[in-house]
């Protein structure tokens, strides 16, 4: 998937996400248009499914932002293109924080089945009929399948799909948060080479553009997991826990100051930056991402009373 925001264009900014249109859509565009100029009675009605395509989409991506938003995560813009959407999502690392903003992107989907259902018998189309005709709803059967063809793709357990994503943060309520990532990855090589094989054998050079960029995030996954793993082993400081999940800090410099971006040990140094000696109210968990006063972390030393 893209990484960034080049060569994009900003479309609008909605309840503080912004969103970019990156500029090979429009030829995506032209070449939907044009391979489906004899679908329906009128051109006009191919550019009305497109933009009912961009707007499931669209949807789709702002399902997630806002899902990671709610459980207080950092959401701030989309980016669309050809092989579709990427919101881009940074859930805290808990694994219901993190199911929640990835599952609420197919939910709209599921939420939208209805509506297009509906939409196909308001306009007495069928449900089946993809050939258009003079009336409004020509396009209507075409956005319902494509909305369940789009679900069904997405909720396909092959990492870094929705699906895949969704079977991961399910797995670490189990095996925890780099495990888990680490077997999704795994099963996510398995499936893309499926998709390799698959573009290989149809000459699809659509699928075999997604199947590579597939494989470029998934083995990022990869990557990350074995970080997740190293950091898993790290040495631990003893007499500090957070609050919230209980583990204790890592003994190092993993801490950067807000002020002058240094890196430091916060519980070395009682919360006070070493290098501009700002002094910080609250400190982060690395494991669960919750914020507590240092004195927060502190674990009471039992002393046994001599027998």
């Amino acid at each position: 998937m893209p990484t960034g925001r080049r060569g994009s264009i900003h479309l609008f900014r909605f309840s503080g996400i912004d969103v970019f249109l990156h500029w090979s859509w429009f030829l995506l565009a032209a070449y939907e248009i044009e391979i489906r100029n004899h679908s329906y009675s009128t051109i006009a009605w191919n550019v009305v499914e497109f933009l009912g395509v961009f707007a499931i989409v669209l949807l789709h991506e702002f399902g997630h932002s806002l899902a990671c938003r709610q459980v207080g995560g950092r959401a701030d813009h989309i980016v669309l293109w050809p092989l579709g959407g990427v919101a881009y999502v940074d859930p805290p690392p808990r694994a219901g924080a993190t199911l929640w903003s990835i599952a609420a992107g197919p939910l709209v989907n599921v939420a939208l089945a209805p509506i297009l259902g509906f939409g196909v018998v308001l306009t007495h189309a069928q449900f089946f009929d993809y050939a258009g005709s003079l009336n409004f709803g020509s396009p209507a059967p075409s956005l319902f399948w494509l909305n369940i063809s789009l679900l069904a793709f997405n909720i396909l357990p092959i990492y870094p799909l929705d699906g895949g994503q969704i079977l991961r943060s399910m797995l670490w309520f189990v095996l925890g948060r780099a495990r888990s990532l680490m077997v999704a990855t795994v099963l996510g090589m398995v499936g893309i080479l499926g998709f390799i094989v698959f573009a290989i054998t149809h000459k699809s050079w659509w699928m075999g553009a997604l199947a590579f960029f597939m494989l470029m995030n998934c083995w990022g996954g990869l990557q990350h997991a074995r970080e997740l793993l190293r950091f898993a082993k790290l040495p631990r400081r003893e007499g500090f826990a957070c609050p919230n999940c209980k583990s204790s800090p890592p003994t190092g410099a993993y801490w950067r100051c807000a002020n002058c971006r240094q890196a430091f040990d916060t519980f070395a140094t009682g919360a006070v930056c070493p290098y501009c000696s700002t002094r910080f109210a609250v400190t982060r968990c690395l494991e669960c991402g919750e914020l507590h006063p240092y004195e927060a972390w502190t674990v009471p030393i039992l002393v046994m009373p001599p027998a």
